[in-house]
């Protein structure tokens, strides 16, 4: 089966005033930053984008913003991540009616199982709402829910699955997927600092985060990966691997951010209860990521 998706989709940030309301014009001003480094797809409201953090009528607000920005040069998809089955069912109806070309669907989020049982159904119920195409997300790390290959392999049946973001962390979960499941999803990495080696055993697609204050290197990374120039590949990756090591922490959302600001391209502010970084963290985060900005590589555009 082709892939439905493929290419780099990063996860972008929602961008704030300082009093943590919506800045809408700095979030559209990222996108199109993002588009013109080479991206094929777009992910708003993810983890990376504080969904849990928002209302229901900024995230929707937030959607129709992307649509509009976007307007049709790359898939649009949002983050599900709603606390019961209803609710997503209910985000995913209204995402579809506003202009989304897809999802990336996650356990519900107040909800830790250990029966898959509970977890499959989730899943079903939600693609049942729509016809658009769904990424599922895994992240037991983050999330306290393993969709395991022999999971997706249950779930192969639903014809609007057509891809997953592998973020276990585990980089032995590609090979058992394409194992258990062959080419039935797109498999996208989800872990910054994993591309690499996630790259070698074989992926579609990469959900990036430090990327989106480095797009330029991000995709050029990405490039040099698929076109299997490993040598050129391993020289941008052990520039960046400093920076992708901001995606993996439990406060990758300031980290990011403050990346992302440092870069020019947005602001940190981020939505209570998380804080902006302070005292000698805040000074340690700094320092990676303006050594990093330091000695980035020149990137050239020309053709793989």
């Amino acid at each position: 089966m082709k892939p439905h998706w493929s290419g780099v989709f990063p996860a972008i940030t929602t961008q704030m005033h300082h009093d943590g309301s919506l800045d809408y014009e700095a979030t559209a001003q990222h996108l199109e930053a993002l588009i013109r480094s080479g991206i094929t797809g777009i992910v708003v409201l993810g983890s990376l984008g504080e969904n849990q953090a928002l209302e229901p009528v900024e995230k929707r607000r937030l959607i129709q913003l992307a649509v509009g920005v976007v307007k049709g040069r790359i898939p649009v998809l949002s983050g599900v991540a709603e606390n019961s089955t209803a609710a997503a069912m209910t985000f995913v109806r209204d995402g579809e009616r506003l202009g989304l070309d897809g999802f990336m669907l996650l356990p519900a989020m107040i909800y830790k199982t250990p029966d898959p049982r509970e977890t499959l159904a989730h899943f079903r119920a939600v693609a049942r709402t729509t016809g658009l195409p769904i990424m599922i997300y895994n992240n037991p790390i983050s999330y306290g829910n393993d969709i395991t290959p022999a999971m997706f392999a249950q779930l192969a049946d639903v014809k609007n699955f057509v891809a997953l973001k592998e973020s276990s962390g585990d980089t032995r979960r590609i090979t058992d997927l394409h194992n258990t499941v062959g080419d039935r999803y797109a498999i996208f990495t989800g872990v910054d600092n994993l591309a690499l080696e996630s790259a070698i055993l074989g992926i579609d697609g990469w959900v990036a985060g430090t990327g989106i204050a480095f797009p330029a290197e991000n995709q050029r990374l990405w490039e040099l990966m698929q076109a299997g120039r490993w040598d050129e590949a391993r020289k941008i990756y052990r520039w960046f691997t400093p920076l992708l090591h901001l995606d993996v922490h439990v406060k990758f959302v300031q980290y990011i951010k403050l990346a992302v600001q440092e870069c020019g391209l947005g602001k940190e502010w981020v939505r209570a209860p998380r804080l902006p970084l302070t005292g000698a963290e805040r000074k340690a985060v700094l320092k990676i990521i303006h050594d990093g900005i330091a000695a980035r590589p020149k990137i050239l555009k020309r053709k793989i």
